[in-house]
C-alpha cells in the first residue's frame, strides 16, 4: 500500500519548513553534484538550485533563418546566489563557446546535457554567464521545429519546450520554480512575423542584408517551458483586444474561422477574469496556429499554439466538434492563470494546471451553451477514459512522483487531463460551488507569478469551505485507483426494505475513498427519488429511501457528481437494457448507456448483446454527443471485442443501419457521425463498394461536402481491407490532391497497406528518418496497425516495446503512450498479450515506460477475456 501524502508537508514560501536554509543547503549540496549533475534535471539538481538561486534573468538574442539545421545565438544569464561550489546550467544537443562569468573569461564543462561553471568563478550576490551557442532546428525531434509548406514554399520555426527542452534550446536553469524574466531579440528574414510572450517594443534593419532585428518587452517572470517564439510570414487576424497568426497559404481559410474562434476568446477571458477574481494576467494574448504541432495546444504566456488542424477544420465540422474546438482554446486560456499566473513547483504536481484547466474550460463552456449538454460532454469526454486508466496495474495517484524532468514526460496522459477535471468536479459538489470558486480565488492571489504546490491548493479550499479536506486531498491525490460503488437493495411488500452502497478498490489494494454521490430511484412514469449520500467507510446505509415504494431500477451516480466504476446491479441493468432508448433526458440516458458499456469491458454483457441494443436505439436518438458516444462504443464493440465469425454475422446489418441513417438523419450533425463510423466499420464487399461510391461521387450524404480529408481516411480504410481497387484509387489522388496536407494524408494511407515490406519501411522511418514530420509519424501508426491487421503487424510487437527508450527521448510528450496503444492495441490474441508480459519479465523498462505498458496492456488482456467469454 502507497503511504499517503501529507498536504501540511507543502509550501510555497518555506519548503520543508523544518529546516533552516543552512541546514537545506549543507543537506542537499552535496547530493547533486558528489558524482556530477547526471542526465536530465534530477529533483535533487532542482531542490539545490532553487533554494541557491534567484531573481534570474536571460538576455538572449537569436537569428532564425530558412534552410538551416541551426540557431546561433548569444545568452546572458544572471541570477542572485547564495550558495558555494559549482554552478549547473542545463543545455545539450548543442555547442557553446566564448564563456564570460562576471565579465570575466572562463572554461566550462559540457557533461550529461548540462554547463558545469566552476564556483571559483562565482561570488555571493549577483552573477552572470555569457556565451554564444548554436542550437538544432529540425523537422521532428528537436525542441525547434522547422516546417515547411509545400503549398507555397514558406517556411515557419516554432519552438516547444515543455517539460525540460529549453535546454535544448539555449543554456539555462530547466525548471519550473526558478521563474525568470525573458528579455529576447530576434534577428529573421524581414518578411518574415515574429511571435513571442510579449509585444515587440522596436524592430529596426539589422546588419544581414534582407534581416530585420525585433526587440521585445521584458516578460513578467515564467518558467522556461512557458517561453516561446514562433516565426516564418504568418498572418495576423486581429480581435478586439486579441490577435490570430495563420501560416499565409491558410489566411483566407483563418479569416473564415478567427471570428468565432476569437470570440469564445474573449468571452473566456471575460468569464475567468470574473471567476477567478484576477484581471488577465499579461500584456497581451495572442492564438498562434502552427501545422502539425504535436499537442493541441500549448499555453505559452501570452502566447498560445494551438494545433492548426484543430482550428481550421479539415473536414465538414458537427456542432460537437465546434465545442471541442472551443474547449480547447477555453483550455488554453485558462492556463494562463492556472500554470502560467501561478506554475507548479515540480511535475510531480503537474494536474494543477492540467485538471484545472480541463475543468475551468467545461465550467466556462456551460456559461456559452446549455449547461445540462456541457456537463453531459464533460462526463464523455473525460469519465469513460480516466476510468480505463485507473482500473489497471499502470496507473497512478493524481500527484506523481517524478525523480527528474527527464521522466516529466510520462506523467502526461488520462490521469491529469481526464481523472483530475472529474475529481475537482466532485471536490466542488463537496464543498459547494461558491466555497470553492472562493478557494481558487485565494489560491490565485497568495501565488500570482511565483510557484506552488497541491498542498497550498487544499489549504486555500479548506480556509474558503470551513471544511477539513487533508483526508480527502490524501485518498483522491495521493493514492492510486479508484473505487467500484455497488448499490445492494432490496424490497418486501411494495417498499425498499433495505439498501447498502459498499465501496471496493478496482485493484484490489483495499483503498477507501471518501464520496459524495447521488442516488437514483427511478418508478418509470413517476417521478423519480434522488437522495444525496456520502461514504467514508467500505459501506453505508441508505436510510432515506427505506419505506420508498420499490423502484424499477436504481443508479448510484446520478448527476455524474462522484468518481469510480459505478455498475448497474442485476436487475437495475436488464430494466435499463430494455427502457433505456425512453429516458427523456439526454444527460441520463448518456450515465445509463455508460454503465451499460461498463457492463460489457466487465464482461457482465456480451458485446453482441451491446450492439443489437445501440442499433435498436439509435434511429430514435436525436443528442448527438451521445449518439458519438454511441457509434464509439459500437466501433469499439464490432472491431476489438466480437470474434472474427460474430462480425461476419453483424457486419452487413450494421453497414446497412449506418448507411440508412447517414442518408437519413434528421439534421447534418447526426449525418455526419453516421458516415464516419461508416467508413470505420465498412468490411463487406457491399460496405466498400459504397465507400469508392462516396468517393466517385455516386452516393452523396444530404448536406455533407466530402472534404480532402475525408477522401484519403476512406482510401485508407481500403487499403487496410486489401480492396482491389485500393492501389489505383491512391495514386489517382495523389495525383489530385498535392497539397501540403493531401502529403500527409498519403502518408498515412500508405500505412495501412497489408503489405509486409511497406511496414518494414514504415517502421524504419519511425526510428530512423528524422526528416519525416513527427505528427506524420503519429498519425500513421493507427493505419499501419488497422484493426484487422493484427498477424501482419505481430512481429513488430517486441520491437516497438525494444525501442521504447528511444522513443521517450526523442519524441514529443504524448508519442509514447500513441506508440504503445497502436502496437500492443492493434493486437487481440492471447499469445500478444503473453508475449508483452514475457518482455515485460525479461527487460524490465524504467518505471514510468512500465507503468505505461501495463496501461495499454490491461485493454489487451480485457479484449481476451471479453472473446473468450462471448464465443471467441
Amino acid at each position: 500500500m502507497r503511504k499517503l501524502v501529507d498536504c501540511s508537508r507543502y509550501s510555497l514560501s518555506r519548503p520543508d519548513r523544518s529546516l533552516t536554509l543552512a541546514v537545506r543547503l549543507a543537506l542537499i549540496a552535496g547530493v547533486a553534484l558528489a558524482q556530477g549533475p547526471g542526465l536530465g534535471v534530477s529533483r535533487d539538481l532542482a531542490r539545490q538550485r532553487a533554494a541557491q538561486i534567484s531573481d534570474v534573468q536571460y538576455k538572449l538574442s537569436i537569428e532564425l533563418a530558412p534552410d538551416v539545421a541551426v540557431m546561433p545565438g548569444h545568452i546572458e544569464v544572471s541570477w542572485k546566489w547564495a550558495g558555494t561550489g559549482d554552478v549547473v546550467l542545463d543545455y545539450r544537443d548543442g555547442s557553446f563557446s566564448h564563456v564570460t562569468v562576471n565579465d570575466t573569461r572562463a572554461e566550462a564543462t559540457q557533461v550529461d546535457g548540462h554547463i558545469i561553471l566552476a564556483g571559483r568563478y562565482l561570488r555571493a550576490g549577483e552573477n552572470k554567464v555569457a556565451m554564444d551557442f548554436e542550437s538544432g532546428i529540425a523537422p521532428a525531434g528537436r525542441a525547434i521545429t522547422r516546417y515547411r509548406d509545400h503549398d507555397d514554399g514558406a517556411q515557419y520555426i516554432y519552438t516547444l519546450f515543455v517539460p525540460m527542452d529549453a535546454s535544448q534550446g539555449f543554456p539555462c536553469f530547466d525548471q519550473p520554480d526558478l521563474k525568470a524574466r525573458f528579455d529576447l531579440d530576434v534577428t529573421a528574414p524581414a518578411a518574415w512575423t515574429v511571435i513571442s510572450n510579449t509585444r515587440i517594443e522596436s524592430s529596426t534593419p539589422a546588419d544581414k542584408p534582407g534581416y530585420r532585428k525585433s526587440d521585445f518587452a521584458d516578460t513578467l517572470p515564467l518558467p522556461t517551458y512557458l517561453f516561446a517564439f514562433a516565426a516564418g510570414p504568418f498572418r495576423m487576424i486581429p480581435g478586439e483586444g486579441f490577435r490570430m497568426f495563420v501560416r499565409q497559404s491558410k489566411f483566407v481559410r483563418g479569416g473564415q474561422e478567427a471570428p468565432e474562434v476569437l470570440r469564445i476568446t474573449r468571452a473566456g477571458v471575460r468569464h475567468m477574469a470574473e471567476y477567478f477574481h484576477r484581471s488577465f494576467p499579461f500584456a497581451k494574448y495572442d492564438l498562434v496556429l502552427i501545422p502539425g504541432l504535436a499537442y493541441g495546444g500549448m499555453e505559452h504566456a501570452a502566447a498560445t499554439f494551438l494545433r492548426e488542424e484543430s482550428v481550421l477544420f479539415r473536414a465538414t465540422p458537427t456542432e460537437g466538434d465546434k465545442i471541442q474546438r472551443a474547449a480547447l482554446v477555453l483550455h488554453e486560456t485558462a492556463h494562463q492563470w492556472f500554470g502560467d499566473l501561478v506554475t507548479m513547483r515540480w511535475f510531480d504536481d503537474l494536474w494543477l494546471k492540467e485538471g484545472f484547466a480541463q475543468y475551468m474550460a467545461y465550467e466556462t463552456l456551460a456559461t456559452l451553451y446549455p449547461p445540462d449538454d456541457i456537463w453531459k460532454r464533460f462526463y464523455q469526454s473525460f469519465k469513460p477514459t480516466a476510468y480505463a486508466i485507473d482500473e489497471t496495474q499502470g496507473t497512478t495517484p493524481i500527484h506523481q512522483e517524478v525523480p527528474n524532468l527527464a521522466d516529466a514526460k510520462s506523467a502526461y496522459g488520462a490521469i491529469v487531463y481526464s481523472k483530475a477535471p472529474g475529481v475537482l468536479k466532485q471536490l466542488a459538489f463537496t464543498i459547494g460551488d461558491t466555497a470553492f470558486r472562493d478557494g481558487v480565488r485565494l489560491y490565485l492571489h497568495e501565488h500570482e507569478y511565483a510557484n506552488a504546490e497541491w498542498g497550498d491548493l487544499i489549504h486555500a479550499l479548506e480556509r474558503a469551505s470551513g471544511q477539513q479536506l487533508t483526508h480527502w486531498a490524501d485518498t483522491w491525490i495521493g493514492q492510486r485507483g479508484m473505487p467500484e460503488v455497488d448499490a445492494d437493495w432490496s424490497c418486501e411488500g411494495g417498499t425498499v426494505r433495505q439498501f447498502t452502497l459498499r465501496q471496493e478498490d478496482v485493484l484490489g489494494e483495499r483503498k477507501r475513498w471518501p464520496i459524495r454521490t447521488q442516488v437514483l430511484l427511478d418508478y418509470g412514469g413517476a417521478p423519480a427519488v434522488r437522495v444525496p449520500v456520502s461514504i467514508e467507510t467500505a459501506e453505508a446505509a441508505v436510510s432515506e429511501v427505506i419505506g420508498k415504494p420499490c423502484p424499477a431500477w436504481v443508479f448510484a451516480n446520478d448527476g455524474d457528481h462522484a468518481y469510480g466504476r459505478f455498475l448497474l446491479d442485476e436487475r437495475s441493468r436488464a430494466e435499463v437494457a430494455a427502457h433505456v432508448d425512453g429516458i427523456g433526458d439526454a444527460f441520463e440516458r448518456a450515465l445509463l448507456w455508460g454503465a451499460l458499456w461498463d457492463a460489457v469491458r466487465e464482461v457482465q454483457m456480451a458485446p453482441a448483446e451491446y450492439l443489437q441494443l445501440v442499433m435498436h436505439a439509435l434511429p430514435e436518438e436525436r443528442d448527438e454527443a451521445l449518439t458519438q458516444s454511441l457509434l464509439a462504443h459500437t466501433a469499439t464493440a464490432f472491431e476489438r471485442y466480437m470474434t472474427d465469425a460474430q462480425r461476419g454475422a453483424a457486419g452487413s446489418e450494421l453497414e446497412a443501419l449506418l448507411e440508412k441513417r447517414m442518408q437519413e438523419a434528421p439534421d447534418l450533425g447526426l449525418r455526419i457521425l453516421y458516415y464516419r463510423a461508416f467508413r470505420s466499420v465498412a468490411t463487406t464487399p457491399a460496405g466498400l463498394a459504397q465507400l469508392k461510391g462516396l468517393l466517385a461521387g455516386k452516393t452523396k450524404v444530404p448536406g455533407l461536402e466530402i472534404k480532402p480529408l475525408d477522401r484519403w481516411t476512406m482510401i485508407t480504410a481500403l487499403m487496410a481491407q486489401g480492396d482491389a481497387d485500393a492501389a489505383s484509387i491512391y495514386r489517382a489522388e495523389q495525383q489530385r490532391d498535392a497539397t501540403d496536407d493531401g502529403r500527409k494524408y498519403a502518408y498515412v494511407a500508405a500505412a495501412a497497406r497489408p503489405d509486409a515490406a511497406v511496414k518494414q519501411q514504415y517502421f524504419n522511418d519511425y526510428l530512423k528518418d528524422r526528416e519525416v514530420p513527427e505528427d506524420w509519424i503519429e498519425q500513421s501508426l493507427s493505419a499501419f496497425n488497422y484493426w484487422n491487421q493484427a498477424a501482419l503487424t505481430r512481429p513488430y510487437l517486441e520491437r516497438a516495446l525494444t525501442s521504447l527508450p528511444q522513443i521517450k527521448r526523442e519524441r514529443k510528450i504524448f508519442f509514447v503512450l500513441a506508440w504503445l496503444n497502436a502496437f500492443i492495441g492493434g493486437q487481440q490474441s492471447a499469445d500478444a498479450a503473453h508475449e508483452v508480459r514475457q518482455w515485460l519479465a525479461a527487460h524490465p523498462p524504467e518505471p514510468d515506460l512500465a507503468r505505461k505498458v501495463l496501461e495499454v496492456l490491461d485493454e489487451l488482456e480485457r479484449t481476451v477475456r471479453i472473446r473468450a467469454r462471448s464465443g471467441g
